[in-house]
């Protein structure tokens, strides 16, 4: 009985590993958009004058020479 119970959660555990079912076409639009807004969220970031401003301060100060 224990041998049975142990075989049919090995299937069970092998067809959930080796599942081949894909996202379907309103998840892969969903995480296009997510994608999309996180990009738009960086780029805004990244490009506003405060980084910047703040990355320009570390490279001069970096390659300056006065101690």
């Amino acid at each position: 009985m224990m041998e049975n119970k142990m075989r049919a959660l090995t299937a069970r555990l092998t067809l959930l590993a080796v599942g081949e079912e894909g996202m379907s076409t309103a998840e892969y639009a969903i995480g296009t958009i997510a994608a999309a807004a996180f990009g738009a969220v960086l780029y805004s970031v990244v490009t506003g004058d405060s980084i910047v401003t703040a990355l320009t301060n570390i490279i001069d100060k970096a390659l300056s020479t006065a101690v």
